[in-house]
């Protein structure tokens, strides 16, 4: 597999790499948001180049992509009932989420979590 760059949306396509990417934010304690998104779903789409964008911006916080058609018992297990819905991880825990399109609280929520991060990048 090939290595995950810095700063980018990673989407996981199998529960597989859902796993893999959890234990790696766990062992690193930075803070993960999940986008559970689905291809049919119109403001997933609107959020779609934001999300790219805040990865970008962002390299410290690593950006997860699932689709909820694709991986229906990730979804399930997370009890995720709208789209777009966001989860923010820290250390293997639910720590907040966002349900929406909602850029700005999308943006003020990983920002209160960042500033409230004492581990020095």
């Amino acid at each position: 597999m090939a290595g995950v760059e810095e700063g980018q949306l990673i989407s996981c396509h199998t529960i597989e790499a859902w796993e893999e990417q959890l234990q790696k934010g766990n062992n690193s304690n930075k803070l993960i948001v999940v986008d559970f998104t689905a291809s049919w779903c119109g403001p997933c789409r609107v959020m779609a180049p934001y999300l790219a964008e805040l990865a970008k911006k962002l390299p410290s916080v690593t950006f997860l992509k699932v689709d909820v058609d694709e991986l229906q018992s990730v979804a399930a297990d997370w009890a995720v009932e709208a789209m777009p819905t966001f989860m923010f991880l820290k250390e293997g825990k639910i720590v907040d989420k966002v349900v929406g399109s909602r850029k700005e609280e999308l943006q003020q929520t990983i920002t209160k979590h960042l500033s409230g991060s004492t581990s020095a990048a």
